[in-house]
């Protein structure tokens, strides 16, 4: 760990040299883990993304699931995602110096100079009392996927290591995730959304222009003009703005 990180005192961290993937691990653990904890593999050869797809998981890259566990209803539990989001921006920030590089892309992903460089992927089980939440992350610190996996009009892939020419190992990135995750954990949990929705609204991606948000075979262009208290993304539209809870964005 390096000597400005300080690691989250009550959270358990495991690395794991491979594993098939982090989020499925950590919810297998989950009746043995009782109180937060990070599982970090080195290795995935099982790794998924949004909708069950396959994630390239080479040696080198960030795979860490942050196993807790939330007592609050389903749609709370879900506004971790941006959470998440924000704490990866900050452990961005923290190692390279460049808080103007970093982006924030509806609704889990982070873009470094208009590339996308983590996505997010929440997964949940229920249990008595409450549910096993998996928050899954992924970051192309040394590669990213080639151009051609990727689909016609999303977001190009993009590296740390090529886009700043920093070298940042996984162990080091955690140790600067750790923390600052707890920080906007505490900020969800004593002041509700507002205080995350505020923040990751100074840092969104495209607020103000067009997009497109894709659900299942509709796609709808507007303009993106917030997300609500719910986490929903508001897409004005020449009929008015409309609230869209899950959606693939393009630019």
């Amino acid at each position: 760990m390096s000597d400005k990180a300080v690691w989250p005192a009550g959270v358990a961290r495991h690395v794991l040299q491979t594993v098939d993937s982090t989020n499925a691990y950590a919810l297998r653990m989950a009746p043995e883990t009782p109180g937060p904890a990070w599982f970090l593999g080195l290795e995935q050869s099982a790794g998924r993304g949004r909708r069950a797809r396959p994630w390239a998981s080479p040696r080198g890259n960030f795979y860490g699931t942050l196993l807790l566990h939330p007592t609050e209803p389903p749609e709370v539990i879900a506004l971790r995602s941006f959470a998440a989001s924000l704490a990866l921006r900050d452990a961005f920030v923290s190692l390279t110096g460049l808080p103007g590089a970093f982006s924030l892309k509806w609704p889990n992903d982070v873009l470094l100079n208009g590339g996308k460089v983590a996505g997010i992927l929440l997964e949940s089980s229920a249990r008595a009392g409450g549910f096993d939440l998996a928050i899954g992350i992924g970051v192309n610190l040394i590669g990213a996927p080639d151009v051609s996996a990727v689909e016609p009009g999303a977001v190009l892939p993009v590296s740390l290591l090529g886009e700043t020419g920093l070298r940042v190992t996984p162990e080091a990135f955690l140790d600067a995730l750790a923390p600052a995750y707890v920080a906007w954990e505490a900020a969800f949990v004593n002041h509700g959304f507002a205080a995350l929705r505020a923040e990751w609204l100074t840092h969104a991606a495209r607020l103000g222009e067009v997009i497109r948000a894709r659900t299942g075979t509709q796609t709808r262009e507007g303009t993106f003009e917030t997300i609500d208290p719910a986490g929903n993304l508001i897409l004005r539209m020449s009929s008015g703005p409309v609230a869209i809870p899950a959606a693939e964005v393009f630019f």
